[in-house]
């Protein structure tokens, strides 16, 4: 059974920067998507980024691009998600999700993920 575990959330200053983890375990998982996504209450959990195993392709929402990066470790075990330039829009909880898929492909509806982390909260004041 595949696990995630996010890690790196906190408070921050607008213009601070953080850096999220996501280790993943369990398996095995030789080919796959690693999606970051978002959860602010009242709003629908929206894609934030995603990477296809290769690293090789990559993809933002049109809110984060220019400010946030998305990369994983060489053996592939743990994704990033760098935030830079933080807003107070920014704030939500955060959650990595893994889709098993022999092609290059990156999803963005939540539902295209079988696999999720716990989540960890990103807060941005003003």
């Amino acid at each position: 059974q595949v696990q995630l575990v996010e890690s790196g959330g906190g408070l921050v200053q607008a213009g601070d920067s953080l850096r999220l983890s996501c280790a993943a375990s369990g398996g095995p998982v030789s080919t796959w998507t690693m999606g970051w996504f978002r959860h602010t209450p009242g709003k629908e959990r929206e894609f934030v980024a995603g990477i296809t195993w290769d690293g090789g392709q990559t993809d933002y929402a049109d809110a984060v691009k220019g400010r946030f990066t998305i990369s994983r470790n060489n053996t592939k075990t743990i994704v990033y998600l760098q935030m830079n330039s933080l807003k107070p829009e920014d704030t939500a909880a955060y959650y990595c999700a893994l889709r098993r898929t022999l092609i290059f492909e990156i999803p963005i509806r939540p539902n295209e993920y079988g696999y999720w982390g716990q989540g960890t909260q990103v807060t941005v004041s003003s």
